[in-house]
């Protein structure tokens, strides 16, 4: 099978804070892909022709064409094949035991805890039927909560592992910019330069990162 670029990644648009991560990453190693933008409310993600690939039937998944059409899903266990597979300079990896196990400790935890805890927020404040304002108000609370556990760590150090970005601080870059859109926004007093300033200023440098500003002018392009 012959194909132009190396990757090809299954995700969606304008929202999805899962596929785009992905995408960044694809961007901050110079890798070639094509992206294949599935619409999840017409289901298109649970089609044969997605889950032929992916038996979940979410996105993000890829598929490596000069691995043997290899094919991965789960946002960050793509990135870790990414970087275990192509990043030999550790541009955004790290090369010691104890930095590696510390990234996929926080891997882990943008998986079981930011995307969850800020996804069912963002449900409940915009897209669920019925107001509930408990469910609202806890899943807001986690979301601060979990910004709390980022400012814990990055008041003390500027980056969350091995003294550089890596790719433990930007699986939380499109999330933490889905929630200061949709969630944030709707929680009283919320201030995010005065109640998490390391965070901000931590969230601000991945915003301004190259592969950062490109995959938000992609995205951008979608709302127009």
């Amino acid at each position: 099978m012959s194909h132009g670029k190396q990757f090809t990644l299954y995700t969606c648009q304008p929202g999805g804070p899962n596929g785009w991560k992905v995408a960044i990453v694809l961007e901050e190693l110079g890798l070639t892909y094509e992206s294949i933008y599935l619409d999840l409310k017409n289901g298109e993600s649970r089609s044969p022709e997605h889950t032929k690939y992916n038996p979940n039937g979410r996105i993000p998944t890829l598929i490596d064409h000069k691995n043997n059409e290899f094919v991965i899903w789960e946002s960050n266990a793509i990135i870790l094949y990414l970087i275990s597979k192509y990043d030999p300079e550790h541009k955004i990896s790290v090369t010691t035991e104890g930095d590696k196990f510390q990234l996929t400790q926080w891997l882990f935890f943008q998986a079981s805890g930011q995307g969850p805890y800020y996804g069912q927020a963002s449900w409940f404040v915009y897209s669920h039927p019925e107001k509930i304002e408990s469910a609202k108000e806890r899943y807001m609370n986690e979301t601060l909560r979990i910004l709390g556990v980022l400012e814990s760590v990055l008041s003390k150090q500027e980056w969350l592992v091995g003294g550089k970005a890596t790719v433990a601080d930007l699986s939380f870059i499109t999330w933490n910019q889905a929630a200061l859109i949709i969630v944030l926004p709707n929680k009283e007093g919320f201030d995010f330069h005065k109640d998490f300033p390391a965070v901000f200023a931590w969230h601000a440098k991945l915003e301004a990162r190259d592969s950062v500003k490109k995959i938000a002018a992609v995205r951008a392009a979608f709302q127009r």
